[in-house]
């Protein structure tokens, strides 16, 4: 019978230390908590927000705090989506539209949005068509860049409370219906087709006035020949008066006569053979000029 009692007491004392042993282990693989780089923990203690662990080693206290949450820090997606939008000019455009995200505080995220993917899609939609609402086509197609900047603001703004980081806010392309569609293709052949027209226009008028600098460029080296040669014969005149204002009369004689045998030397070299009826006077002056010419040499 003692024997029997020691060995209860022995088995009941290996329990307790059994029991303790347990339960120290359970304390230590409950209260430690290692997080991937990846991941945040939310940490909450009779129900309320305790702690938000980072990445490593973290110590809990164990049967009061618990993990709630394991929040992903990791970029993230949405699903590409497609928006009705009106311009102002009354022009129906499909827009597609890619958004990436990252969640910075899981406190806010856990708390205070219940689906995060839903709620950043209809604030996106929302954003893009005031946005679009407010400019013309042309101005879409052609200020897609800013466009998208000014979405990605405002959307950046409008999910910080929900300790949301947009990364990316893209437009990826604007859509249109057939009937747009067409009126901008004929829109766009009438445009070249004037830009054609201006071209050719263009080039005509700087033929003309390329043609017109030609026949001024003529016309103004033949006024300077012009000038040219009626220098030279004004210069040739004042010779003849000095000669004349020196020599007397004798020297316009000379110089009628040498006009006078010039002139009945190109008669005589024309061409084939020439019979010339010459008057008497005319032969006098001819005998004239040629003594005359004849005394000068």
């Amino acid at each position: 019978m003692e024997s029997d009692t020691v060995v209860q007491e022995l088995i009941g004392g290996n329990a307790v230390l059994l029991a303790i042993a347990f339960l120290i282990i359970l304390s230590i693989f409950l209260g430690v908590r290692i997080v991937p780089q990846s991941e945040k923990h939310v940490v909450e203690r009779f129900g309320r927000l305790r702690a938000v662990l980072g990445p490593g080693i973290n110590f809990i206290v164990p049967f009061l705090d618990r993990v709630a949450h394991r929040i992903s820090v990791l970029e993230r997606q949405l699903p590409t989506a497609q928006q009705d939008a009106i311009t102002t000019d009354n022009v129906l455009v499909k827009v597609e539209t890619s958004v990436f995200y990252r969640i910075i505080e899981p406190e806010k995220t856990v708390y205070r949005i219940r689906d995060v993917d839903a709620a950043i899609a209809t604030t996106v939609a929302g954003i893009v068509r005031s946005e679009i609402g407010k400019m013309e086509l042309d101005a879409v197609q052609s200020n897609r860049n800013e466009l998208t900047a000014k979405i990605r603001e405002q959307v950046a703004a409008m999910v910080d409370d929900w300790g949301i980081e947009v990364t990316r806010a893209e437009i990826l392309d604007v859509n249109l219906d057939d009937a747009t569609r067409a009126a901008m293709l004929q829109q766009l052949n009438a445009e070249r087709a004037r830009r054609a027209q201006v071209t050719e226009a263009e080039g005509k008028k700087r033929a003309i006035e390329l043609n017109a600098d030609g026949e001024l460029y003529a016309a103004e080296q033949l006024a300077k020949a012009k000038r040219v040669l009626a220098e030279a014969e004004a210069f040739s005149t004042a010779v003849i008066a000095e000669a004349i204002k020196e020599n007397g009369i004798e020297a316009a004689q000379y110089q009628i006569a040498i006009k006078q045998v010039e002139a009945l030397t190109a008669v005589g070299q024309g061409a084939g053979k020439q019979t010339l009826i010459v008057p008497a006077a005319a032969l006098d002056a001819f005998t004239d000029a040629f003594k005359m010419v004849k005394g000068r040499l």
